[in-house]
């Protein structure tokens, strides 16, 4: 769990292999998935590199693959997955017999493929003409006479017969009609059952036609026509004595094409069936020899070429874990020199690295997309688990529409491995698949929340019994269409409510959003200035890892006791007003002025008093009686407050510029060069950390640069202590959503009574349902983690987090195969 907090110790490694090791220690290597190789070969066209050979067969044996998968595909025969582990990465020696297994697939299955395309186009012909051979015997009957000499019936004109697309008939006759000026006879008919097309192998409908003509000209020029509209002529005999006997002929053809095109679709069966139950294996073999291929070229050669060197980036923790898979691939190889891997010294700034689980990597994704964190930076991602659910449920706090969130990421939680074998191929299922357990404690939060706001679906709970006086019967609510509460009547018990909000302010149409809006208004300050307050202890966790000493003196201390004094203290404010203040018996005639000044009728605006505060100034209580103050000294003591946030604000600016300026002057005066600044920079734990470039800086660019991030923070704390405001917004917009989408459907339905009520609550229920489902969970779902998202990314990452690192992208199979496997889909 370490590394969840703070990216992974890594170091920088030389790894000296053997040329005949290096492929199975490379392939150990991508089993484990914890090496970053660097590419020691940037200027070297990937045509020239030692391995480009291997990567070429490789490509050649994946397209092939791709070849058989495709006809696969095509005949719907199932690819079996891999049972249990995926295949190791088969030796150099067995990429001859692989491509020997799949040259002769390819083959074998094109020259299937040949013959059954011959087969079917003639078996295509023959049907055509059978079709002609039937459906002409109607066109010659009109046009034939009898020869007297003979006795047999000839036609006074010549004919060409044929096939066409059905599509093509009504240009093919006006063709013919235009450039044969009328004087051709052109019938068609069509053909009932679709045929196949041999090339496509798709069912197109087709028509017979017959034009009859006189003369060479006109036969000449009617050829060419159905040539241009790719309408295949047949020979028609004339006599119906020789088209019955070609019609016998062509049956038996037929019949026995029917046979021979079954045998061949047979063995082409049996060869596709045989290759899907090892396809998937080959290509995950194939991959596999290729990532490690690709890999090699990018290591170096000595002089004698019989070594191969190589740099990377290795977690500090599993250098004894990468040594032993090292072992285990030289042992597998055969060779007898060990590989030798040397930590190596180096200024560059390491990649970052956090170990996650399938439950915390959807969180730490949240912070990838604001930012890689920089090298051994505090990590949000652990803090994130809780608080962005939380503030989630804050602004989404519904018991019923929380318990729908929760019920659809328990669903998924659930269904977790069967829903990855179907690899959906939806990117906004992908979305909602990989924040499933986001989206479970984002429903379970808001469902506690919904029980504090005592809201389920807009209505209430009244679980433990109101603290107010039964006396809110049916009567007193029709003849007080604006029910309005005062804590301070006989009405009130004067004890609160043991969990949330009392039910009994649901009934209080005059002023319940006013009290809900004074209350969620100073909870959203309260969290708003915790969490800030929270993300500014980071960034000291931050200085003190990095040895920044001077940067805890002249950042820290000002920047935590600046939004103290200020905006802590008014978090103080409220909770004071809250103890010091309450309903009283004052409307009742009480004269005890101490009764009278602790009531809520002297309570003092705490947005008055801190603007107050602000502009030194002092308002008199408008009632004589009451004291303006909470308690004494305060007038003093927040006018000191003031001063010190005010003086913070210089000690930010000027603070670290002047202490450089004095290590640079102390550096002269001893001779040295100005090297990287000693009390800001440092090693933690014997690891590279980033370094500071303020000594290589011009002073002024360090005074601009501690301007912006001064200024930034001072209007920042301000900005953003107004920004938590959001949380009781959306809550606000929320609730009143699902009160009008309550009375305006559903609340009519139930009031409906007899036959017709039934069917009429049956309609708005299910309106009332999508609504509730496509708007209130969904769309102000949404809109509340992206405002959560927003709280998290400015307001509580900005104050610790630089976000300016690169990722730890090892060279891993499992990561490669997961990759090739999306792109395929």
């Amino acid at each position: 769990m370490g590394s969840l907090f703070r990216s992974e110790e890594m170091t920088l490694c030389q790894l000296f292999l053997q040329s005949e090791a290096a492929y199975a220690c490379v392939s150990e290597l991508g089993e484990l998935g914890l090496v970053q190789f660097r590419d020691l070969n940037p200027d070297v066209n990937a045509f020239q590199r030692k391995f480009v050979n291997e990567v070429r067969r490789c490509d050649e044996m994946e397209r092939k693959l791709r070849y058989l998968e495709k006809e696969i595909r095509k005949d719907g025969i199932p690819m079996l997955e891999i049972p249990g582990e995926c295949p190791e990465a088969p030796q150099p020696r067995e990429m001859i017999d692989l491509e020997a297994t799949f040259e002769k697939l390819e083959n074998e299955l094109r020259e299937v493929n040949q013959n059954a395309e011959a087969l079917k186009r003639n078996y295509l012909e023959l049907t055509e003409l059978k079709h002609i051979l039937r459906k002409t015997q109607v066109f010659f009957d009109e046009r034939l006479y009898c020869d007297a000499d003979t006795g047999v019936y000839r036609s006074p004109l010549s004919f060409v017969a044929g096939v066409i697309l059905r599509e093509r008939i009504p240009a093919f006759e006006r063709m013919l009609w235009r450039a044969c000026r009328g004087n051709v006879f052109l019938r068609q008919a069509e053909i009932d059952t679709p045929l196949e097309d041999p090339s496509s192998s798709d069912q197109v409908y087709k028509s017979v036609f017959i034009i009859f003509f006189q003369g060479d000209q006109l036969k000449t020029r009617v050829k060419k026509i159905c040539e241009g509209f790719r309408a295949t002529l047949y020979p028609c005999p004339e006599a119906p004595a020789d088209r019955r006997e070609m019609a016998m002929g062509v049956m038996t053809r037929i019949e026995d094409l029917n046979t021979v095109l079954g045998q061949t679709q047979d063995h082409r069966h049996r060869v596709l069936v045989a290759a899907a139950k090892n396809i998937r294996n080959w290509f995950v073999k194939v991959r596999k020899i290729k990532a490690i291929y690709h890999t090699l070229n990018l290591f170096n050669l000595d002089v004698t070429q019989k070594c191969l060197i190589a740099e990377c980036w290795v977690p500090a923790l599993d250098m004894e874990t990468i040594q032993l898979a090292l072992r285990r691939g030289t042992e597998r190889s055969g060779s007898s020199v060990p590989p030798i891997l040397n930590r190596m010294e180096t200024m560059e700034d390491p990649p970052t690295y956090n170990r996650n689980n399938k439950f915390t990597i959807a969180f730490q994704n949240l912070i990838y997309a604001y930012g890689v964190a920089t090298y051994r930076e505090v990590n949000p991602a652990p803090y994130t688990i809780i608080t962005f659910p939380f503030l989630f449920a804050v602004m989404f706090g519904d018991l019923g529409h929380g318990a729908l969130m929760a019920i659809f990421g328990f669903w998924m939680c659930y269904k977790e491995k069967p829903l990855q074998a179907k690899k959906i191929d939806s990117e906004i299922w992908n979305i909602f698949f990989g924040g499933r357990y986001i989206i479970l404690l984002m429903g379970l939060f808001s469902m506690y929340t919904g029980l504090i706001y005592n809201d389920i679906f807009s209505k209430s709970l009244n679980i433990f019994g109101s603290s107010w006086r039964n006396n809110y019967n049916i009567s007193t609510l029709e003849t007080n269409k604006l029910l309005q509460l005062n804590p301070d009547s006989w009405d009130y018990l004067q004890a609160p409510y043991p969990f949330g909000i009392d039910p009994v302010w649901q009934l209080a149409e005059a002023n319940k959003i006013i009290f809900m809006n004074a209350y969620k208004m100073k909870i959203s300050i309260i969290i708003g200035v915790f969490h800030m307050l929270f993300g500014v202890c980071m960034s000291l966790w931050n200085h003190l890892y990095f040895k920044r000493r001077i940067s805890i003196y002249v950042e820290f201390i000002p920047q935590i006791i600046f939004l103290t004094v200020l905006f802590f203290y008014m978090v103080l404010l409220m909770f004071m007003k809250w103890t010091f203040y309450g309903a009283t018996i004052d409307n009742f005639g009480s004269k005890d002025p101490d009764i009278v000044k602790s009531s809520g009728f002297c309570a003092p605006s705490i947005l008055i008093t801190f603007i107050n505060m602000m502009l030194f100034k002092t308002d008199e209580n408008p009632r004589t009686q009451c004291d303006p103050t909470m308690y004494p000294g305060q007038i003093g003591l927040q006018k000191f407050f003031v001063l010190v946030a005010l003086v913070c604000v210089p000690v930010m600016l000027f603070g670290k510029p002047y202490f450089i300026m004095q290590e640079r002057k102390k550096r002269a005066l001893q001779g040295q060069q100005p090297l990287a600044e000693n009390a800001e920079n440092g090693t933690a734990g014997g690891a590279p950390v980033p370094t500071s470039h303020h000594q290589e800086e011009e002073i002024s660019e360090v005074f601009i640069h501690q301007a912006i991030h001064t200024i930034e923070y001072v209007l920042g704390s301000i900005s953003h202590t107004a920004s938590y405001l959001r949380l009781w917004a959306l809550s606000l917009a929320h609730a009143q959503l699902a009160e009008v989408a309550w009375n305006m459907l559903l609340r009519k339905g139930l009031k409906s009574a007899g036959y017709e009520g039934g069917v009429f609550l049956y309609v708005v229920f299910a309106g009332w349902a999508a609504i509730s489902v496509s708007i209130l969970v969904l769309m102000e779902g949404l809109s509340a983690f992206l405002h959560t998202l927003r709280l998290h990314w400015v307001e509580f990452q900005s104050k610790f987090y630089a976000g300016e690192g690169y990722l730890f992208q090892p060279f891993s199979f499992e990561v490669i195969l997961d990759s090739a496997g999306q792109a395929e889909e």
